[in-house]
């Protein structure tokens, strides 16, 4: 620890008198800089900035997705516009829990970030507006400059920076289906006056919900016959109310240097009560058949970021951000069951957590060596979360109080350093090469466990290139990456969760303090055709080998059974993506102003552990299809399209015991847009289409027989309506 200690603080140290050192530096006359600049820009993009695409020309391949695509559909949260983006699956569960995924993977495989930072605690993309984001940016494979946290690629979201005119707009919408009905307003204020812009975003949402699930238990004995039919049915009615406002203030100072200000404020408030009545038609009786959770949840974030970048004499820059935030999180809930209508169960549960931290990152980059872009810096975090928990519990007839008062502390550490550079070896051949160092250390001490340390660290190289094939529009790219997923704090701490009703399906959680990082090496291979302007066709497979792998183990102790996280062996992940975008009068010129879109991602994997077949790493999504189409109208006033989504379902392995299937599922959305006037417009779209249920199926197997939970979800289209102000 006091080596961990050593070296953050001699990162930070270093920082500062680089930044001192720097600042004396005689900067370079304006004119200079933009001849410069200009001089760069002809090499680089071959003429202007119009005709620069990160995604064709950067050396370090990534998808750039812009502001005009993000808010086509009129989404609500960035994760519905996520979903509609190549190579990217987006699981939404009732309740609004959602998982990203990239290759099909999620739960840590994939990284997403915020302004090229991880989130901190606290956090949920799903607060964040898409009105406040500038791009989406997608990366398969790792970049010395970003976490290496990221098997299976990189999400950053980058919010709105530049103020280019003065803009007031205003925006409401209203949504309906079935099982929910929704409001949403948007205010986006920004304007400019000489060296200082300013921007803000306020959004207010609600949402009130009625989410059904349709459940059955199987069981069957040791010789395959049937001991248990047991039908439940799940509901949850509530409400989400939430807050965000982003601000962002920006200054030019005299030198050349800009300081930047960017603030992230959301307040959420959560109330559900989520009930589960069951019938057991034959077989043993659970402890209840009916339980209750009414569950109130407020939650307070707060994130503020300082930024000064400063110019140095050469083209040279240093570029340094310290960000500070807070999290807090009260939970009130009170669980009842009971048996037959007699009650069994009356618990109260309450707990606060507070987590407070700060972040510290650089970048000094400079043209040093004509044909190379040099870079290096540092990233440094320290964070602390606080948690209070006290259970308890009516002296029922019949029932065993269990009353706890619990709390844990916990430290988490991080510093990484790094060191890059983009080499153009040849007008065609262009090479990137970094080298990352990671180290992580946590720490907790609570009631009930004893304190717990765990550190580790990763370097991690990083080898792209870039080939454009001569006399061609055509090229080739490939990447050698050493990446990892650290386990989560949470997962380390040896506490246990309870369920009310304990089974193989629905177990109780304990962490495990001795869980280790997953490491992978990995293998991107691409080939990209562009023509006819912005056309693209492309190709492209990868490869992970990952050694540690995190699986789940159930367990039966004292009666109840219990799962937590485990090391063990090695697993592969592979799979191929083919996309495709262009307008269509790239293949008839005299067609409309429409733009096709398509993508295929087939994915595979395998782990060691795990007795096949469909021993798949972390229940991969195996098979996607997006297809969309939008049209704009010649005078710009109608603009509509539509998105078509496919995520092939089947069975996945778990464990020796241990399995699950899920049904295949099919996406519509759609949209339409009218301008009245080009400050006024109508806004109409439609989720979920098709309003196609969704089946998923637990089984746990031994030779003492089985257990098989069906949950039935039934499907419902998303009806919204919104118009736009510009004031």
């Amino acid at each position: 620890m006091a080596r961990f200690h050593t070296a953050m603080n001699f990162s930070l140290a270093a920082a500062a008198v680089a930044s001192a050192l720097n600042s004396w530096a005689a900067p370079v006359p304006l004119k200079e800089n933009r001849d410069e600049k200009t001089s760069i820009q002809k090499v680089e993009v071959n003429g202007s900035a119009a005709d620069y695409d990160a995604r064709r020309d950067d050396t370090a391949s990534k998808i750039v997705v812009g502001a005009e695509e993000i808010l086509r559909y009129g989404d609500s949260n960035i994760a519905e516009v996520l979903k509609r983006l190549p190579g990217v699956t987006v699981s939404t569960g009732r309740g609004g829990s959602t998982d990203i995924r990239l290759r099909g993977l999620g739960a840590g495989y994939t990284q997403i970030l915020l302004n090229g930072e991880r989130a901190p605690a606290g956090f949920s993309f799903d607060q964040l507006s898409p009105d406040a984001i500038e791009r989406v940016e997608i990366m398969r494979a790792a970049s010395a400059e970003f976490s290496a946290q990221a098997i299976a690629g990189t999400i950053n979201i980058v919010l709105k920076k530049a103020v280019r005119t003065a803009q007031r707009e205003l925006k409401a919408t209203a949504g309906r289906g079935n099982d929910f009905s929704q409001g949403n307003g948007i205010f986006t204020l920004s304007d400019k006056d000489g060296n200082f812009s300013y921007s803000a975003v306020l959004t207010l949402n609600r949402l009130n919900f009625h989410w059904l699930k349709l459940i059955e238990d199987n069981g069957t004995d040791a010789r395959g016959q049937a001991n248990l039919l047991r039908e439940s049915e799940s509901n949850e009615v509530g409400r989400l109310e939430n807050l965000n406002l982003a601000p962002r203030l920006n200054w030019t100072l005299p030198n050349g240097d800009t300081l930047t200000s960017q603030n992230f404020i959301a307040s959420n408030r959560y109330r559900v009560v989520a009930t589960v009545d069951s019938r057991t038609v034959f077989g043993a009786p659970q402890d209840f058949d009916g339980t209750a959770n009414d569950v109130q949840i407020r939650n307070d974030f707060y994130r503020s970021d300082l930024n000064w970048m400063h110019k140095l004499a050469g083209g040279g820059k240093l570029d340094t951000k310290l960000g500070l935030n807070a999290n807090r999180n009260s939970n009130a809930m009170r669980q009842t069951g009971a048996l037959r209508g007699v009650p069994g169960l009356d618990r109260q549960v309450d707990s606060l957590s507070r987590e407070r931290g700060y972040t510290f990152t650089g970048k000094y980059s400079t043209p040093l060596v004509p044909g190379h872009a040099l870079s290096m810096g540092w990233d440094g975090a320290d964070s602390r979360r606080d948690d209070t928990r006290v259970q308890r519990e009516a002296p029922l007839p019949g029932a065993r109080p269990a009353n706890m008062d619990e709390d844990f502390a916990a430290d988490v550490r991080r510093l990484a350093l790094y060191a890059q550079d983009e080499w153009d070896f040849t007008p065609r051949l262009s090479i990137y090469a970094g080298l990352r160092w990671e180290g992580l250390e946590t720490g907790s001490h609570g009631s009930g466990f004893e304190p717990i340390s765990s550190r580790s660290s990763v370097f991690s190289p990083v080898l792209q290139t870039l080939w454009k094939i001569p006399d061609t529009k055509d090229q080739l790219r490939a990447a050698l990456t050493r990446t990892y997923k650290a386990p989560a704090t949470t997962a380390l701490i040896p506490r246990r969760t309870l369920a009310a009703n304990n089974t193989q399906n629905t177990p109780d959680f304990r962490g495990n303090p001795a869980l280790k990082p997953e490491l992978a090496l990995g293998l991107d291979l691409s080939y990209e055709h562009y023509w006819a302007g912005t056309a693209l066709l492309s190709a492209s497979g990868f490869v992970r080998k990952i050694s540690d792998y995190t699986r789940q183990e159930l367990l039966l102790e004292n009666g109840r059974w219990v799962q937590t996280s485990v090391n063990d062996g090695s697993a592969v992940a592979r799979g191929v993506e083919l996309e495709a975008k262009f307008p269509l009068k790239a293949v008839m010129e005299t067609a409309q102003a429409v733009d096709l879109r398509a993508s295929v991602s087939r994915n595979w994997s395998r782990v060691d552990a795990v007795p096949g077949p469909y021993n798949q790493l972390n229940q991969q999504v195996p098979l996607q299809a997006t297809l969309g189409v939008d049209y704009k109208s010649a005078d710009g006033v109608v603009t509509a399209g539509g998105s078509f989504i496919f995520k092939r379902g089947g069975v996945s392995r778990i464990s020796t015991e241990q399995s699950s299937f899920v049904t295949a599922k099919r996406d519509l959305d759609v949209y339409f847009l009218y301008k009245f006037t080009p400050r006024h417009a109508l806004r109409l779209s439609i989720v979920s289409a098709l309003a196609e249920d969704w089946l998923e199926e637990y089984t746990y197997a031994d030779p003492r027989g089985s257990l098989r939970r069906n949950s039935l979800a039934p499907g419902a289209a998303q009806f919204r309506a919104g118009l736009e102000w510009k004031l």
